[in-house]
């Protein structure tokens, strides 16, 4: 028998699958996470992440394929750098969801 983990474990372990080089978006991360239809939740969860997590928080975005961060933070400056370490291309501040996202 497992032990039941919490919804926010659950969402970091399901972060932990996504490989290096693809991104998700929030709804399909609550999904991984067997949390279907909690993409707020999946968001919020992130956006508390501690200061120097080792998560891929940066591989996360928005179901438009686009980053979720004022462009003017250094957060958002962070996931470009990130991303485009690698090798997610970026163009004005979207990603090619296509190529670059993630089918688990």
């Amino acid at each position: 028998m497992h032990p039941t983990i919490s919804n926010k474990e659950a969402i970091f372990l399901a972060l932990k699958q996504v490989p290096q080089g693809k991104v998700v978006t929030y709804g399909q991360l609550a999904r991984l996470a067997g949390l279907p239809g909690a993409a707020r939740l999946a968001g919020s969860v992130l956006r508390d992440l501690p200061k120097g997590t080792r998560l891929a928080w940066h591989r996360v975005i928005n179901a438009q394929g686009k980053l979720s961060l004022p462009p003017d933070s250094p957060s958002y400056q962070e996931q470009i750098r990130r991303l485009t370490a690698e090798g997610v291309e970026i163009h004005n501040g979207k990603i090619n969801l296509l190529r670059f996202g993630w089918n688990s």
